[in-house]
């Protein structure tokens, strides 16, 4: 099976103005979805789904149990950090 084709995360994300937030702030460092959603002005609803869908992608990923409802803490996985610097140094913004 080939490699997946990095700009397909790229464009994935850029056509999202709540992944980019999302994935923005990840690349600072670890945090909460309502730490996200203060710190970039967007509803819970939207840095959860983005979350979610940025998860499924294999560009974040949750630190800690599964089962943690409260406290959920997200990182950006290491194809993340290259998706957004891409999209940094890319200008894409």
């Amino acid at each position: 099976m080939s490699e997946p084709d990095p700009w397909d995360d790229i464009s994935y994300v850029i056509s999202s103005r709540y992944r980019i937030a999302t994935l923005r702030r990840l690349s600072d460092g670890p945090a909460t979805p309502s730490l996200i959603a203060d710190e970039t002005d967007l509803s819970i609803a939207h840095v959860s789904r983005a979350l979610q869908e940025l998860r499924d992608a294999d560009l974040v990923t949750l630190l800690v149990s599964e089962n943690r409802r409260k406290g959920r803490v997200y990182g950006i996985t290491d194809e993340g950090l290259e998706v957004w610097e891409t999209i940094e140094a890319e200008n894409m913004l």
